[in-house]
Parts: C-alpha cells; structure tokens; sequence
C-alpha cells in the first residue's frame, strides 16, 4: 500500500504499524492488538482471522474495490466494519477497459512482437474500427459509466445490461438498457463491469457465449469468475469468438490457465487498477475513512452497514443514544416474544439519516440477547432470528419537536416506546406502552407494572430499603386512576434475582422486571 496511507492515520494521531506479506496465519496471530486494519487484494481475512481480533478489531478497510478476499459474511456477524474505495481507481480501471478494447480491435500485442522480431507483416494484422460498433457493457456502475461515456467519445453504441440501472440513470448515460440475451445478440464488443456474486459468476457461460455475435470480441478488467473460461476457450478455437482481452483470472496469480496461448486472447496480470495516481488515490482514501470512523463514528463506502458521514456522525449521536436505549428497554420487557419492529421517527428527528438510527435501536434490542451486539451484528442478527424490520418516517411535529418510537409486534400484542432529547442531546422516555411517563433511561433500573392505589409507593420504598437499595430517580404514570400504573426507579445497584421475587409479591403487583442501561 502506498505510505501515503500511513501518513494520513499518524498524521490524525493514529498508531500504525505497516506490516507487508503476512500469511493469514501471520495475520492471525498479531490481529488483536489492532483496532483498524488496512488491506490491498493480496490480503485474504477470513473467519479465523476476525475471531483472533476480537473482541478489538473494530473496521476493515480495502484499499480498491473488490472485497472477495474479505469474508464479509463474517465479518457483519462479528460487528467488524468492512469498507473499501469504490471511485478511488474507477477512472484507471475503465482506462484499461478501453486500452483492452483497442488492443482487440488492432490486433497490438501480436503486432508489436512479429515487429519487433524482425518480420513486416503489414497485411496479417487487418484490425476492425470501433466507430460505428455496438458496445456491450455487462454492469454499468462506476466503471460502466464510465467505459460508456469513453465509448461515445469513440463514436460508438453503447447497450447495458445492470438489473440495478434506472431507466432515467440509462438516459442520463445515453445508453441503451436491455436484457442480457438481447445485449448478447447485439453486441460487436462485450466488456463486464460487475462484481462477482452467486448472482454474476459464470455470467458468461457456455450457453451465453453461444448467444453471442459471431466475431465478437471480449474484455474482462472486472473480476476472474464471471467467464467460463473453459467455455471461451473452445469460442476462441471455434473462432465465434474473435478475441478475447483478460485481465482477471478465476485463479490468481495465474501462472497456469487452460486459455493460454490460445489464437485471439491477450492477458494482462490484473492491472486495471495498477496506475501510480489509483494506488496513491485508493492508500488515501481508504485512511480517511478508517480515521473517520475510529475518530468520529463516520462511515462512509461500508459493504456491510449504512453509511454515515464524518459530518452527520455528531448530529445523529444523541438520537443514536436515544434509539439504542429504547430498544434496549423494549428489548429488556418484551424479551424473546418479539416478532417484528417498526421504527419511526418524527419531527426534526425524520429530517435526518435514519439507518443508522434503525442498527442503534437493533443494537439495543439485540444487545438484550448478546453481550457482543453492535449497530454491524445487529440487523444480521435480527434477520436471523425471523424479526421483520420497518422503518416509518413522519415529518410533521407532534407533541414532541423530535421523537424516535419503537414498536415491537409480539405473541400478546404490540408494544409501543417513545422517546425525544431535552436540549437537542439529553434523552428521554416519554411514553411505555401507551402510558406517558418521563424518565432518564440510566445505570440500574427496575420496571413495575402495578394496580394504582393508595400505600404502593411507600411499601415499595420499604422493600427496597430493607435489601438496601437506595432509590436515585422515581418516575410515575398511569392509565387512569385505579387502573394499570407503572414505576421507573432507578437505583444504585443491581437487582438480584431474590429482591425481584420480595417486589414482585408485593399486593397489586403485576409484572417486574429489572434493566440496566
């Protein structure tokens, strides 16, 4: 990785230890000791990995693109942040693409070497034009827009196949956007700017480069795996496929490939993003993010968690707080009844970024389950425990200028908590199951659902003094007098086991529960 990377964390008053070539079992065995760590695509971190960096290892960060060397999977089920640099080395990447495509087209590679051994072969290498020719893009994100925006420099067409492509963003491009078998029929050149997924590998497979256009001519600077590589060779021999320019492999380094030395195919060694001004670009980017995230909590380009800017990661602390606590406190009642959760806000709080208030409401209610819950973990585990998530955003003011609810659906019906900030930061419970209540959701706490009538209180007060427990806060509401109250009482420690059971005994007692927030 360029030093320019371990310049920008000393210079923001980070350690940082540069430690090139490392085994992964080298990587396992100092992992620990390390907050952040910073990889290029050489590095593999798997789950053995992440388990030895536990509990510290807070963000992973890939300087480039491709995160396949990355078990991202396992890093969201141990909260480990994974991020990488999508536009560092875009413009570099699509460069190639587009060298790759003349190089093609004029036949370059083996020109330059029958030249340069002496032979004048003017009339073996007769090359095609690219003006005039249809450009098949297979992915137009930030890459594919890019080659696509060159390619009409070139005077060419352009069609793109991406599931994810607007039909407005298609038009804004000036490209034609289709199905795959249609881009397959029509296109003189195919270029693939996709990741690789168990949606995308084998993309082009043996049945699709049979679809092609006889004499098409193929690059891949995306990723080794989306070609059947065994496929395309038999096309090149066959000669339906008129060449074929790679510079990805499905094995790397690729030091042996069955498409070797066939007719038509020219190979470069995973190159697309090897340019000076790419390595510095993607070593600097990917510090400032990890900077920003261990310093600020900013988030920016994560695979694995929503993003969240060095610049809201102040504004939305105090409503992370307020979210975490109620989902904390519902997850703390509710318990393993809940089925589903819907979280709104309202107010000036519906104005602002509402991902990472969603993870910090899961990370509480999770966090009620498992000591090692984060906003990263957190929805990973609410979908693998079945739990619905919704998100509702309201944005006129009610009561309350701002106001994060969370409502759980569970066996015995929905229960529903409302929470707001005094002063912009302080938070606050405001209403418990359909009963307003004010309170500071702190420390040790003990939730009471009771029968209003005369005495409770006092007899409360004294249970809890005969076990030596003082009282810090008493928070008080109720439905209607005489009927279902509740208590908030915050305490200065822990209540046991036992002391629930004396409270819970107590007359008109309906439910205890102790918190700790």
């Amino acid at each position: 990785m360029d030093p320019k990377a371990a310049a920008v964390f000393r210079e923001r008053g980070i350690v940082v230890d540069d430690k090139p070539g490392l085994s992964s079992g080298d990587l396992a065995a100092i992992i620990g000791e390390y907050d952040g760590l910073a990889v290029r695509s050489s590095t593999k971190v798997n789950a053995a990995a992440m388990d030895a960096a536990l509990p510290r290892l807070k963000v992973i960060g890939r300087a480039g693109i491709g995160v396949d060397t990355i078990d991202v999977p396992a890093a969201s089920a141990r909260g480990i942040v994974v991020m990488n640099t999508p536009f560092g080395n875009s413009i570099t990447t699509a460069e190639h693409a587009i060298a790759m495509l003349f190089a093609l087209a004029r036949e370059i590679p083996k020109a330059d070497q029958s030249t340069q051994a002496g032979k004048w072969e003017k009339n073996r290498f007769m090359g095609v034009e690219l003006a005039g020719k249809t450009l098949g893009l297979i992915g137009c994100g930030n890459i594919g827009s890019i080659v696509a925006d060159r390619a009409h420099g070139l005077k060419m067409k352009v069609a793109a196949y991406d599931p994810f492509l607007s039909p407005e963003r298609a038009v804004e491009l000036g490209v034609d956007k289709v199905e795959l078998d249609e881009l397959l029929a029509r296109a003189d050149f195919i270029t693939l700017h996709t990741p690789l997924t168990d949606q995308t590998r084998g993309i082009l497979s043996r049945d699709a480069l049979a679809k092609t256009k006889p004499g098409v001519r193929i690059v891949n600077c995306a990723r080794g795996g989306l070609i059947d590589e065994t496929a395309l060779k038999d096309a090149l021999d066959s000669g339906h496929v008129a060449g074929a320019a790679l510079d990805v492999f499905s094995e790397e380094p690729a030091k042996a490939n069955p498409l070797f030395g066939t007719p038509g195919l020219i190979c470069t060694p995973h190159l697309g993003a090897s340019t000076n001004e790419a390595q510095v670009n993607v070593a600097i980017q990917i510090a400032e993010q990890m900077s920003d995230f261990l310093l600020l909590g900013g988030i920016s380009n994560a695979v694995n968690v929503p993003s969240l800017s060095a610049e809201e990661a102040p504004r939305l602390k105090p409503y992370m707080g307020l979210a975490e606590k109620l989902g904390r406190l519902v997850g703390q009642i509710a318990g393993t009844e809940i089925r589903s959760i819907d979280i709104e806000v309202e107010g000036h709080a519906a104005e602002l970024n509402i991902k990472p208030i969603t993870g910090a409401v899961l990370a509480g209610l999770m966090g009620t389950w498992s000591d090692t819950v984060n906003m990263v973990n957190a929805p990973y585990l609410a979908k693998e425990r079945g739990l619905a998530v919704r998100e509702i955003r309201n944005e006129g003011e009610g009561d309350y200028h701002t106001l994060v609810a969370v409502t759980v659906g569970t066996d015995h019906g929905p229960k529903r908590v409302e929470g707001t900030l005094f002063g912009n930061r302080a938070p606050r419970l405001v209403s418990i199951f359909g009963i307003m209540v004010e309170a500071e959701l702190t420390g040790q706490m003990i939730y009471i659902v009771n029968t209003d009538a005369p005495g409770f209180i006092g007899a409360l007060g004294t249970k809890l003094g005969e076990n030596g427990i003082n009282i810090a806060t008493f928070n008080l509401g109720r439905r209607d007098a005489g009927g279902e109250a509740v208590a908030l009482v915050s305490v200065d420690d822990p209540i046991t086991p036992d002391v629930a059971r004396q409270l819970a005994a107590l007359p008109g007692v309906l439910d205890v529960v102790p918190l700790s927030f």
